[in-house]
């Protein structure tokens, strides 16, 4: 999204999200202007939510073993965000109103957890796995912060190579 253009013609990059402290963009969440979100938001969390649970019934972690399910859920998750904050916000694109919403806070919140990983690394800790444990914290901010990095840079190659003539 952008804001219009400045002095150099250029669109000035905005913030997507709404800051409650500005009283024009508090207005866009009164009366029932904030029900379409709020009904992407939750469709698309439902959506996230049953494709982890599926993942980890899929791939179900055992006592003492690195939680992989909960792992690549998370990196993939993140890649998929990187990628879509590209999509959504960058290059003067648009998307519809509620595409944000519901895939973005909606379905790769619901999809990636932070409360399962943080269970997990309790869960480890506790039962003295303190080296699978610091593997799994370490690795999965490694590879969820790398993996925001490359979606997004594949995104905007990809993009890029599609719009050189």
């Amino acid at each position: 999204m952008t804001s219009g253009a400045d002095a150099t013609g250029d669109a000035e990059a905005i913030d997507p999200d709404v800051d409650l402290h500005v009283p024009a963009q508090r207005a866009e969440t009164a009366g029932w202007h904030k029900w379409p979100v709020l009904a992407a938001i939750s469709a698309g969390g439902a959506v996230g939510a049953c494709a982890r649970h599926g993942a980890t019934l899929l791939w179900p972690a055992h006592e003492g073993t690195f939680p992989w399910a909960v792992f690549w859920v998370n990196v993939t998750g993140c890649a998929l965000i990187g990628v879509l904050m590209v999509l959504v916000g960058e290059g003067g694109r648009t998307a519809p109103a509620l595409v944000r919403p519901f895939l973005g806070v909606g379905v790769l919140g619901g999809f990636t957890t932070f409360s399962t990983y943080a269970l997990d690394f309790s869960g480890l800790w506790e039962r003295g796995e303190a080296g699978i444990a610091f593997a799994y914290a370490g690795g999965t901010l490694a590879a969820a912060m790398g993996a925001v990095w490359m979606g997004a840079s594949a995104t905007r190659a990809a993009l890029n190579r599609t719009a050189a003539p």
